[in-house]
């Protein structure tokens, strides 16, 4: 009988993932945090860009439909031309715009997060 419930609510219950889609081009918000300037960076997929002593490369850029709620995820590694190689990259890994706590880069001059990603 357990067995026959659970069955139904599985298959009664709609799903609540939201389909994230592949996109070409991240929009990054670079701030410097000892002149206060911030820039907007346009990185295509695999394609190194520069912001100071930082090399960002986006390896994957995903983004929700129209019809979802917007948010975006990138898939990145940061490297820093100041630091010896060992302890380079400074960041690998997801960033998402809606929770830009969740995984960031922790570097005491620079700030990168993901704003929005683009089919191009």
């Amino acid at each position: 009988m357990i067995r026959l419930v659970l069955a139904f609510l599985l298959v009664a219950t709609p799903a609540l993932a939201q389909e994230w889609q592949p996109r070409r081009l991240a929009v990054l918000q670079a701030l410097d945090k000892v002149t206060a300037r911030i820039t907007v960076l346009r990185a295509a997929l695999n394609q190194p860009e520069r912001f100071g002593s930082l090399t960002i490369t986006v390896r994957a850029c995903h983004g929700r439909p129209p019809d979802e709620v917007p948010d975006a995820a990138a898939w990145m590694e940061i490297s820093d031309s100041r630091l010896p190689a060992e302890q380079n990259p400074v960041f690998r890994g997801w960033m998402f715009a809606e929770a830009p706590g969740v995984n960031m880069l922790l570097h005491p001059v620079y700030d990168i997060r993901i704003l929005e990603c683009r089919a191009q």
